[in-house]
């Protein structure tokens, strides 16, 4: 195996288009990140292939700050070191229903559990036509397309100096933000296809690059549209920016693990 970097943080995201969270170390299943978009809000006026409510429609939705009542609890399985010593590899048990219950923090300070009917109806304030938001949870995390996705800080860097501006990283809304040997931005595009193992354990398939959207052009602490941003990287890089991948060994990741080419 050959060395390619490590993991520069790693970040969760409990409910759907709300902020995230950075652990110092995190629990990844084949579904993706333990309590990785767990939660959701359902809009009646949503597309019925995506009908979740997301910042492309609420900006305001990231200054929203979710928070796990018992975070030791939502860090990791209830049994995973029990499951993952039988072999040949037995998938951990879900969590128990009060493992993963969370409060939200609203811009203005106000705490709601995240089932409160009053945060339903401050979500949808300002949007156009009629909106009735359902909360969904799920032990499965409800990613847009792929369990896992990572990107490089040298492809944030690359992008930040064709733009002239200062990037914020948390604009991606990765899970795994990787620092490469190579100084070239989106190496992790030649990774596509390719095993990774990260860690002791844990490996990781690169399935596909990762194509971008409206997101990573609202500001993480604001929600301010520059609409440049994603118009810069669909000009430079055909909308693309960082990989997503599917877990084929589960395990815990932590900061500064190693990330190691596997064939």
């Amino acid at each position: 195996m050959t060395s390619i970097g490590t993991i520069e943080s790693i970040c969760r995201y409990p409910v759907k288009s709300m902020s995230g969270e950075t652990m110092s170390e995190a629990f990844v299943g084949f579904s993706g990140l333990y309590g990785d978009r767990c939660f959701a809000f359902k809009n009646s006026s949503g597309r019925k292939g995506f009908p979740y409510l997301s910042a492309t429609a609420q900006e305001q939705l990231l200054r929203y700050r979710p928070q796990f009542r018992h975070p030791e609890r939502a860090a990791k399985p209830p049994n995973w070191m029990e499951a993952m010593a039988i072999q040949p590899g037995v998938m951990y048990a879900n969590a128990e229903p009060d493992d993963l219950m969370l409060d939200v923090v609203t811009p203005s300070g106000e705490v709601y559990a995240v089932d409160d009917p009053a945060l339903s109806a401050m979500l949808t304030e300002g949007l156009r036509g009629q909106n009735s938001l359902t909360l969904v949870r799920s032990d499965r995390a409800m990613t847009d397309c792929r369990p896992i996705s990572l990107i490089s800080l040298q492809t944030i860097r690359q992008i930040e100096s064709e733009l002239s501006i200062p990037m914020d990283k948390r604009r991606f809304r990765s899970n795994i933000y990787l620092d490469l040997a190579s100084e070239d931005g989106f190496a992790e595009d030649k990774l596509v296809g390719r095993k990774l193992r990260i860690g002791p354990t844990v490996v990781i398939m690169v399935l596909e690059r990762d194509p971008r959207c409206k997101m990573i052009s609202l500001d993480p602490d604001t929600g301010e549209h520059n609409p440049e941003i994603l118009r810069r990287v669909a000009q430079e890089h055909d909308t693309f920016a960082g990989v997503y991948g599917a877990v084929l060994v589960e395990g815990v990741l932590a900061e500064n693990d190693s990330v190691e080419l596997m064939d």
